[in-house]
């Protein structure tokens, strides 16, 4: 069993540096967790340093727009990486081929990210003539689910395509509901013998980033025992910490709250029972697990 927080003050000091996840612990994607809110900026207040570490296809301004509007205080966080920046890079190096979006077309944030770069803006075509595939995530959010992009991945596959995921999430919560994201196509087209290339948790470059940032932050570089990842995913997060060698704070009552609080129910407590299980069945092993980001 992970030891189970009654706040985060409680290991607080053991680190220097932590990276957090956003949503599903610092939002909900319509509402800030304030007490979250508050235990990062407390954490800060006492010399730590934070930096948000976020699966979200956007550039980090976009994100932290996203974080102004839902009145997440500035005071909770240094910096900001995103999985979009990472997606930058990919297209940065790629400057000249064409590609295939599968994604809203309203998702222009990338896009104009290249373009104000580079001058350049990345090159669309068909799946028939495309020399890579990026995707963001789901072109209808609303009414698609993954088995209906499999037509597509075939083609691709066909043509042997790489694939740039730009949101590794599989399904990402919304005031209350899930939602697929971009990584539920991703893991369509490996199982088809695809190549994806991932940009977000639980893979390096978006920690290496994190780190970087937070070295800045802090004026050098910080030894990886002094770190913490916190986040409510087992897939991506406390994969991801494990993966690069950081301590991982698993927050239940995210996207794993059915499995844990055996309820959907915001106030339903966590079945320690049903936690002890879980962590057996992933072969995951957090540091420390809490219902809720609180100090």
């Amino acid at each position: 069993m992970p030891h189970l927080l009654q706040g985060l003050r409680e290991i607080a000091p053991r680190y220097d540096l932590i990276l957090s996840d956003v949503w599903g612990v610092v939002h909900n994607g319509a509402r800030a967790y304030m007490e979250a809110a508050d235990a990062l900026s407390r954490f800060r207040a006492g010399g730590g340093t934070v930096v948000l570490i976020t699966n979200s296809p956007a550039p980090s301004r976009i994100v932290r727009g996203q974080l102004d509007y839902l009145r997440v205080p500035r005071a909770a966080y240094d910096a900001v990486v995103s999985s979009g920046d990472v997606t930058v890079a990919l297209l940065m190096e790629r400057r000249g081929l064409s590609l295939f979006h599968i994604g809203a077309t309203q998702e222009t944030g990338l896009f104009d990210e290249v373009e104000a770069l580079c001058g350049e803006r990345p090159r669309e075509a068909p799946i028939e003539t495309a020399d890579f595939i990026l995707c963001t995530g789901f072109i209808d959010f609303y009414h698609e689910t993954p088995p209906d992009y499999d037509e597509r991945l075939k083609r691709a596959r066909a043509r042997g395509l790489d694939f740039i995921c730009a949101n590794p999430d599989i399904v990402v919560e919304v005031d209350g509901a899930l939602s697929w994201c971009a990584g539920a196509i991703a893991e369509r087209y490996e199982r088809i013998g695809g190549r994806v290339i991932q940009a977000g948790k639980p893979f390096a470059p978006i920690y290496e980033r994190a780190l970087a940032l937070g070295a800045e932050a802090r004026g050098g570089a910080v030894e990886r025992s002094r770190v913490l990842a916190v986040g409510d995913a087992m897939r991506t997060d406390i994969a991801g910490a494990a993966k690069n060698g950081l301590d991982g704070l698993l927050v239940t009552s995210g996207i794993h709250r059915a499995e844990l609080h055996l309820s959907e129910d915001e106030d339903a407590a966590l079945d320690e029972a049903a936690l002890r299980q879980f962590v057996e069945d992933s072969g995951l092993r957090p540091s420390a697990a809490t219902p809720a980001l609180a100090w």
